[in-house]
């Protein structure tokens, strides 16, 4: 049993909503969104802007209602019972909602005293929590002062003074260099051998491979492919990639690909590379590649076979990359 009474063991999944639809105004944000997360794992939500995915993580934190369906959360309502939801959970959203005007230590004191721990409770987790997290040394700093990456540091462990037993991150690290990002990923990751359950949504599609146990796609308000990321990645065939001797050549190399693949190949102009994803259920060979290659005149100085990424599979998943919102697609993909 978690600090705050959520048993996982009796109440099932962390998180589930079954067939949640929200609009606004006209707008459909989402549609019919179905979800599980087992307590103790990390869920990462992939979808292109506008997908309906903080809709989703607004409503199962309790700040929207949904239109319809239902949801629990930590083992309670988030409509009927929302009070003990947001007791079992911590929330950190796009941009970090800290006070500037303020030191980071009266920060987490002032989130600890909102959440009745009374001044010496607040004041040992705040200390406990600027200790662990690196943030001790700044801690009397206003947070003005902060970089960015500390700020968005110092939000992510204000989440966490209540010893939540499910932790939602809305795309926390939009916009941070690359070590500010690794950072917040230890954070996860130690939370997460814990016991707490994590819902990150996220642009990073690395991201959620590096931190996922199970990925869902959502794309115009709905989940259309779910599972561990290898599987997602392996559902959609082979990566090829071919360098070049002649970069002039790539059309040619770029023909044979899309015959042997039945894929659509994408050019590398400046790097003289040809890359493209092999149609589901497809199989190449790297001898016939290198045979069709030498036929069309083509020389290769390298030739490569290997999975595809995250962003691959997005993708073939929704027929377009992951940031980029086509509100004019009115295809539905279905697994």
């Amino acid at each position: 049993m978690s600090p705050n009474g959520y048993d996982a063991s009796r109440a099932g999944p962390a998180i589930e909503a079954e067939g949640i639809h929200k609009s606004f105004g006209s707008t459909r944000a989402l549609c019919g969104l179905d979800l599980s997360v087992p307590a103790g794992t990390v869920c990462g939500v992939l979808g292109p802007n506008g997908a309906g995915k903080t809709t989703a993580v607004r409503i199962l934190a309790t700040l929207s209602h949904p239109d319809a369906g239902h949801a629990r959360v930590a083992g309670f309502d988030v409509v009927r019972e929302p009070d003990q939801v947001r007791r079992g959970i911590g929330f950190a959203g796009q941009h970090a909602a800290v006070e500037e005007g303020i030191t980071g230590r009266d920060n987490l004191h002032l989130v600890g005293r909102l959440h009745h721990l009374g001044g010496r409770g607040a004041r040992r987790r705040a200390e406990e929590l600027l200790e662990r997290f690196g943030l001790a040394d700044a801690a009397d700093r206003l947070v003005r002062t902060y970089s960015g990456g500390m700020r968005r540091r110092l939000d992510l462990i204000a989440s966490l003074v209540t010893r939540p037993a499910v932790l939602f991150l809305d795309e926390p690290t939009t916009g941070l260099d690359p070590r500010s990002r690794n950072d917040i990923w230890t954070i996860v990751r130690e939370l997460v051998a814990e016991g707490t359950t994590v819902l990150l949504t996220t642009q990073y599609l690395d991201e959620a491979d590096q931190l996922a146990d199970e990925v869902v796609v959502v794309d115009h308000g709905r989940v259309i492919a779910s599972g561990p990321p290898e599987q997602l990645k392996s559902a959609i065939g082979t990566r090829v990639e071919v360098a070049l001797a002649e970069p002039v050549r790539l059309p040619e190399a770029a023909a044979v690909l899309a015959a042997l693949t039945g894929g659509d190949p994408v050019l590398d102009d400046i790097g003289g590379r040809v890359g493209v994803v092999t149609a589901p259920g497809r199989r190449i060979a790297l001898p016939q590649l290198v045979r069709e290659l030498d036929a069309a005149g083509v020389a290769a100085v390298d030739v490569a076979l290997g999975h595809p990424s995250l962003d691959d599979a997005f993708l073939a998943l929704t027929g377009r990359p992951q940031a980029a919102p086509d509100p004019d697609r009115t295809r539905t993909v279905t697994r």
